[in-house]
């Protein structure tokens, strides 16, 4: 489902508590259309890698160094942005309604003659309890729920709340920013009268990754979150339904949790290896030594689609070439069927994707993802001697391929470079501080390109004692520049391909406990 966003409208967005699969469909399609997108500290980055390229981010939250902006101002600059006529999402983390100062922008909106939406976000406190396997109801236990805030109002550091009221109740108490302010409010709840026993849980980025999950009393929370330096963001639960929780915690027991691997591709590439990691919860760092951009000669293009149809076979390396491929084509003629009858083979499984996502066949995919393998399943499939084949690459691809279909196969080879392998600067690329400073556990090769790569990116690079990482390959061809390298090996792929590398990486982690 699509939701059409409109020119001049607000919409006021729920982020969710942190987790980019927990917001709404219609929260996706409205940031995947936005012109210009006003966030928060507590929105979680990858959400924004949904924007269309030419649409503005503006951070207004608050981070270390900076002062967060006042709402007058934040107010202000949605009514500024809203009669440019464009499109806007005010992207909250959780809900905006939910202690998110939503009401002061929506009553300046109205003011202002500007219309707006709401579309909710799932609430951290809901999220973090389901994540951590807190009932927050149970019945013969706790029928109601109470949400309050620890931090009524940023600019104040004081709590105008008694929460003396609230230990009398028999509900489970969710508090929202109530770190700063934990010894005044366990005080008050003790006070109050509330059993000095009571169950009390807090939990630091829920839904995160690195989510943290302190279990303790009411007169033992303090030293115990202390002891482990639990921090904001947290949620703090308190009641007896933190005692029902599942003795299984689902979310931080998943194989790799905990475990920080970093992936050395560019986004577009490592979005899927990335995602099957984080599926078993691993904190990903995400790090593109290159970029990919388009490079290409037009008048070869010119020359190559005018006798596309001419091709028996069309033959990518990367799924870089595949979206490239398909954009330009579309260009030239607007109708995919302008390939005629051309067959299409693919290195492997990550490129045939995307062939499929285009609506198309793929005719032959090697079960090993490389070049040598591709020629042999290419020349063991028919006699290749005269036959035309279209070979779609870019600037670093090895002439194994080539030579291989012209010199054994006999084959009519035009190859169509399209794109180029440019070295990123990451000097201000948070993931790439993040791993010189802690180090990772693993790093992840994907091909011999990113081994060279990451040589050349970390070659100045000295890791302190204990946090050298340790090297992951994806298949043969891999570790061999990997030893040519002199970098050790610590496991490798029985095929080379995501699925069977993500199972290799599970299988070494689960043997090195």
């Amino acid at each position: 489902m699509t939701y059409r966003v409109q020119k001049g409208l607000v919409y006021l967005v729920g982020a969710g508590p942190g987790d980019p699969g927990l917001l709404s469909i219609k929260a996706k399609s409205i940031l995947e259309q936005a012109d210009v997108v006003i966030y928060d500290n507590l929105v979680n980055p990858k959400v924004l890698e949904w924007l269309k390229p030419e649409a503005r981010s503006i951070f207004v939250g608050k981070s270390s160094g900076q002062h967060s902006i006042p709402q007058e101002e934040i107010n202000a600059l949605l009514v500024k942005e809203a009669k440019n006529d464009v499109s806007i999402v005010r992207l909250k983390g959780g809900d905006p309604l939910v202690f998110g100062r939503a009401g002061e922008e929506v009553d300046t909106l109205g003011s202002a003659g500007i219309h707006y939406e709401i579309v909710p976000g799932i609430t951290a406190a809901i999220a973090c309890a389901a994540y951590a396997g807190i009932p927050i109801s149970q019945r013969n236990i706790s029928s109601s729920i109470i949400f309050l805030t620890g931090h009524e109002n940023p600019e104040k550091t004081s709590l105008n709340l008694d929460f003396k009221e609230y230990a009398k109740s028999n509900a489970t108490l969710c508090i929202y920013m109530g770190i700063g302010q934990l010894k005044r409010i366990v005080g008050e709840l003790l006070e109050g009268g509330l059993n000095k026993d009571t169950p009390v849980a807090i939990i630091e980025n829920g839904t995160y990754v690195k989510q943290r999950s302190c279990f303790s009393t009411l007169s033992q929370i303090i030293e115990d979150s202390e002891a482990m330096s639990i921090k904001a963001p947290a949620i703090v639960f308190v009641g007896d339904v933190v005692n029902s929780r599942s003795q299984y915690t689902w979310f931080e027991e998943k194989p790799l949790f905990g475990k920080k691997i970093l992936v050395p591709r560019p986004r577009k590439q490592a979005g899927e290896l990335s995602q099957l990691l984080e599926n078993y919860g691993a904190d990903v760092l995400e790090v593109p030594f290159i970029d990919i951009q388009e490079d290409y000669n037009r008048d070869s293009i010119t020359n190559v689609f005018t006798d596309i149809t001419s091709y028996e076979w069309i033959v990518f390396t990367s799924s870089n070439g595949v979206d490239l491929f398909f954009d330009l084509l579309d260009k030239a003629y607007q109708d995919i069927r302008s390939i005629g009858l051309s067959q299409i083979a693919t290195v492997g499984k990550a490129t045939a994707r995307a062939v499929r996502n285009h609506k198309l066949k793929v005719s032959l995919m090697p079960e090993v993802a490389n070049s040598n393998a591709l020629a042999d399943a290419l020349i063991e499939h028919q006699t290749l001697d005269n036959v035309k084949i279209l070979l779609v690459t870019g600037d670093k691809n090895s002439d194994v391929l080539f030579k291989r279909l012209q010199d054994e196969g006999r084959a009519i080879v035009d190859r169509l470079p399209l794109y180029k392998n440019v070295r990123t600067d990451l000097s201000e690329n948070e993931n790439f501080q993040r791993f010189k400073e802690s180090g990772v556990d693993c790093v992840l090769f994907t091909s011999s390109s990113t081994v060279h790569n990451y040589v050349e990116a970390t070659k100045s690079l000295e890791f302190p004692k204990g946090l050298k990482p340790k090297f992951g390959s994806i298949g043969v061809k891999t570790s061999e520049t990997l030893r040519k390298h002199n970098m050790p090996i610590a496991f490798e792929s029985p095929k080379a391909n995501l699925d069977n590398f993500v199972v290799e990486t599970l299988s070494y982690f689960r043997n090195t406990k």
